[in-house]
């Protein structure tokens, strides 16, 4: 059994070859991508099957989506020990607005954010827009 299919077994999720693509292919990438992205490098794949295998992932907390404001929904692996939990595991995202490319910033967290009582947070997605460090150079 490979390390892939060991963490994917972990999470409750059943390791099927697509799936484990899908896990090789977000984890070479340094930043976050699209459903789009994923079609495009698995041009043979259903895409209802690539769909519902990034809603397995963000379920099972393998991945998050991120709102960068494009109005097109991406995805990035979890880090190890995340749990995606709106108190603890909330970091930073940034958006290029030069290359269109959207990164995590895991090493710089959100601080928790209190709400006023009655109040019940649901997801928190802080994005900061700008010139990346490839495009500012």
């Amino acid at each position: 059994m490979t390390e892939i299919e060991k963490f994917l077994e972990d999470k409750r999720v059943r390791p099927t070859a697509m799936r484990i693509l899908i896990y090789k292919f977000m984890g070479q990438k340094k930043i976050a991508v699209a459903l789009t992205d994923i079609e495009n490098a698995f041009t043979k794949a259903d895409r209802t099957t690539l769909y519902r295998t990034l809603k397995t992932f963000e379920e099972k907390g393998i991945v998050h989506q991120i709102d960068d404001g494009t109005g097109i929904s991406k995805y990035a692996l979890c880090e190890e020990g995340c749990n995606c939990d709106i108190k603890n595991d909330l970091h930073l995202h940034f958006h290029c607005n030069n290359c269109n490319e959207t990164t995590c910033l895991t090493d710089h967290k959100i601080p928790q954010i209190k709400v006023p009582n009655g109040f019940v947070s649901e997801n928190v997605n802080l994005v900061v827009k700008g010139i990346c460090d490839k495009c500012s150079v």
